[in-house]
This record gives C-alpha cells, sequence and structure tokens, in this order.
C-alpha cells in the first residue's frame, strides 16, 4: 500500500462522499488527513477524514503541505489527472 503522504490521491471509501476520487492536503495526526477534492472537480470538500474511510492509491501529484483548492487544481492539471479525478469508483460493501 502507498504511504499516506500529502499529494496523494485516493478514494472515499465511507459517507456521503463514497466512491469519490480526491487529493490529501494535510496530515493531522495518527488517525485523521485533510482532503480536497476540489469539490468544483470531484464533489469532495476540504474537510477532515479518518484514515480509514479512504483507499490510497498509487497516483500522486506535486503540491505543498495546506495547498489551496486552486494549487491543486492547477497541480492536476499539470498531471493530466483531471478526467481522471473526475471518474467514480464502484464501493463493493462487505456481506452482512
Amino acid at each position: 500500500m502507498p504511504a499516506i503522504e500529502v499529494g496523494r490521491i485516493c478514494v472515499k471509501i465511507a459517507g456521503r462522499e463514497a466512491g469519490r476520487k480526491c487529493v490529501i492536503v494535510d496530515i493531522i495526526d495518527d488517525n485523521f488527513i485533510l482532503v480536497t477534492g476540489p469539490k468544483q472537480l470531484t464533489g469532495v470538500k476540504r474537510r477532515k477524514c479518518n484514515i480509514k474511510h479512504i483507499e490510497v492509491l498509487p497516483d500522486k501529484v506535486n503540491i505543498s503541505k495546506g495547498a489551496t483548492d486552486e494549487e491543486v487544481l492547477k497541480a492536476l492539471e499539470e498531471a493530466g489527472k483531471i478526467d481522471f479525478m473526475k471518474q467514480k469508483v464502484k464501493i463493493e460493501l462487505p456481506p452482512k
């Protein structure tokens, strides 16, 4: 599994934004990170997220810690990941 680091692209697997891709903007502590979509691109608001609620992907963009949504959007454009970020992922829930 790739490391949880600033700029890493991940998929939310829990909550109302499940199945949407986001970018790690900051690491708060051992359990929480700050993620953003940005909202106008993927629908994921900038918010604190439990690391258990994301699935880390191998893709990464070059941003600094605490980058604004505009900086994240610019980095995604430079990396050619705009269409990739817009695609939703189907989440398979485990059987009860």
